[in-house]
């Protein structure tokens, strides 16, 4: 019997107006809004646990101490000052890119208002690990749509493609580098912040093989998955 190998979807490089050309948005818009809620959520689930923060969600909740603004408003600042860390790198923004900007904010104040944090320790820690995971499941989805990274996970396929090194390794890296730094800055962490920065990227990495919807035409620049 033979064995047929099966080629890893790619992540195609291309421009604003191509992702939307390249069809099956019947699919892929659904996917990316979806996937961006769901990531809102988890980024709530893990403020609500109250055991350690997403990484980047340290500054978040570091910039509400000092200045009149939600956390999702800092989460929706934030995206803003990191695309501009994309120019260097070259990166392609599209309506992905924009919406993320905007959407994962809102969804993740719009969680917090529904949503109180437990009293008991087992359920706070399974809201860590269930933001951890919904995480990982939501940005799967909403690159696997091809509709534009969002600003922070431009950076990591950014890097990517320009280092040849792999998503995981470089979403590992990326993660560990920001508690570095917001330690630096007196920053709060706790062993959600860990287990965020270590299984992030293997999340992602797993699950974006599934999620990845490959446009019909690839042949401005791509990058295989692995």
């Amino acid at each position: 019997m033979t064995t047929i190998a099966t080629a890893p979807p790619q992540l195609a490089d291309l421009g604003p107006i191509a992702q939307l050309r390249t069809g099956r948005l019947g699919r892929r818009l659904p996917q990316l809004y979806v996937g961006l809620v769901a990531y809102g959520v988890s980024l709530a689930f893990m403020v609500r646990g109250d055991v350690g923060l997403a990484p980047w969600d340290v500054l978040h909740s570091g910039l509400t101490r000092y200045l009149p603004i939600t956390f999702g408003e800092a989460v929706v600042g934030m995206s803003f000052v990191v695309l501009l860390l994309w120019i260097p790198l070259r990166e392609k923004p599209g309506l992905g890119t924009i919406s993320n900007a905007l959407v994962v904010g809102f969804a993740a104040d719009g969680t917090l208002a529904l949503l109180d944090t437990p009293d008991s320790m087992v359920l706070r820690v399974a809201l860590m690990l269930g933001g951890i995971v919904l995480c990982g499941l939501a940005t799967a989805m909403y690159i696997g749509a091809q509709l534009g990274r969002g600003p922070r996970d431009g950076l990591m396929t950014g890097l990517a493609r320009r280092t040849g090194l792999s998503l995981r390794l470089v979403r590992t890296g990326l993660e560990v580098t920001v508690v570095v730094l917001g330690l630096l800055l007196g920053g709060g962490i706790g062993v959600g912040t860990v287990l965020y920065a270590l299984a992030i990227g293997p999340l992602t990495q797993l699950w974006l093989p599934a999620w990845t919807i490959e446009p019909r035409s690839t042949s401005v620049g791509s990058r295989r998955l692995g």
